[in-house]
């Protein structure tokens, strides 16, 4: 692992980073290992490995628009709910984050429908790319293959799109909670409406849109926009409601065991996004926002035990492909010039051509080797011979023999 850390310990490190702020979690890091690690390396150590994770799930992207592999199995009964939180970056300003919740729906057919087994997916994207980016969550969820698929969103174009690409045979329903705001604003532009009389006609209202649907609700709005028609406040509500209007089926949807409110993600918000981004004094790095998003989508999703191998792995590949890279840059730096790229850069020598053919090319016949008497020692030097006729030689063979001499 990268550092200086123990692998137990860096775990511990980034997964207390998810859940709390960094100065907290390196204090509750050293209450319970007794292992003293500074803010900063908190920070350092969970926005690598967030960061690991985005990377890892990129990648996971890229291959299954490139394979396109058969998803897993689904369930019987899935809804999923999209939306966007804002959070505090550098300079003032504030960004949105887009989260994605999929849950199973039980207990349907006995009327107290329930979701269950929520996982989720946030990223700082546009719509377009939060869209594609999505597709690692909802193919390991098995959406495709699910039996019913209910999509619980507000009137946002985006999250239209988001169900197109993902789930178009999914039922598509209009968040309760957005239809009664439309309603309730055209409460407050009926003409010679006391406060009263118009919070009685719209708790009439909603109780009809819910039990009734929304024919005879809208078939009202136009008779008193007939009495308004100039008030584009009023036209603009109608309008929204009116293309929205096969979303607001809810006494079809509640019997069938759809929830009509967008409550999962909603809470995904404040549980995934505005417990841990925003803070007191928080302003983040556009750049280490998606790496704790992504950190805090496996931790509330329960799923850590699943992610971190991956993570871990990630981390040891990158720290030895650093080290390999620093090795050789050492290397280059001691030796700048070494000889194996000093005779690959040498030119060639020319070779001689060969205007034969090499079978009519007579070559020499190589020299006879001189060939050892293994029976004889060293033979002595002829007595003509020139190292006897020097002074040297001559004295020390006169000494050697002195009868021959």
């Amino acid at each position: 692992m990268p550092g200086e850390y123990t692998p137990h310990t860096y775990e511990s490190l980034v997964r207390l980073g998810a859940w709390m702020p960094f100065e907290e979690a390196a204090e509750t890091l050293a209450g319970i290992l007794r292992v003293r690690v500074s803010g900063s390396a908190a920070v350092r150590r969970t926005e690598e490995a967030g960061a690991a994770y985005v990377a890892i799930q990129a990648d996971e992207v890229a291959e299954l628009e490139r394979k396109a592999p058969p998803a897993p199995a689904g369930v019987e009964q899935m809804v999923f709910s999209g939306d966007g939180a804002m959070v505090p970056v550098l300079h003032g300003e504030w960004k949105e984050v887009r989260t994605l919740v999929i849950g199973e729906v039980s207990g349907a057919t006995s009327g107290e429908s329930r979701t269950q087994a929520q996982s989720y997916f946030s990223r700082l994207a546009s719509a377009e790319e939060f869209t594609r980016l999505a597709l690692v969550e909802t193919h390991r969820r098995g959406v495709e293959n699910s039996r019913r698929v209910g999509a619980v969103v507000d009137g946002a174009e985006w999250l239209q799109g988001l169900i197109d690409y993902h789930a178009p045979q999914a039922v598509r329903i209009l968040d309760f909670a957005h239809a009664a705001q439309r309603i309730a604003a055209i409460a407050t532009l009926l003409p010679h409406a006391t406060s009263d009389a118009a919070q009685e006609w719209l708790m009439a209202s909603l109780h009809t849109l819910k039990h009734e649907g929304a024919s005879k609700v809208l078939a009202e709005l136009r008779h008193l926009q007939a009495q308004v028609p100039d008030n584009e406040a009023f036209t603009d509500h109608l309008a929204y409601l009116e293309k929205r209007q096969e979303q607001m089926r809810y006494p079809e949807f509640i019997a069938q065991g759809w929830p009509i409110g967008s409550g999962i993600v909603e809470s995904a918000n404040k549980l995934v996004v505005e417990a841990r981004l925003k803070g007191a004094g928080m302003h983040w790095q556009p750049a280490n926002v998606n790496p704790m998003l992504a950190l805090r989508n496996i931790v509330c999703s329960n799923r850590w035990d699943e992610a971190w191998p991956q993570i871990e792995n990630h981390l040891r590949c990158q720290a030895n492909l650093k080290r390999r890279q620093q090795s050789q840059q050492r290397f280059k730096s001691r030796c700048p010039k070494t000889q194996v790229a000093t005779l690959a850069q040498a030119p060639l020598a020319p070779q001689p051509s060969i205007s034969r053919p090499l079978a009519d090319v007579q070559m020499p016949d190589p020299a006879p080797t001189p060939q050892l008497d293994q029976h004889r020692g060293p033979k002595r030097p002829a007595p003509d011979h020139p190292w006897r006729r020097s002074p040297i030689g001559s004295a020390r063979y006169r000494s050697a023999h002195p009868a021959k001499s």
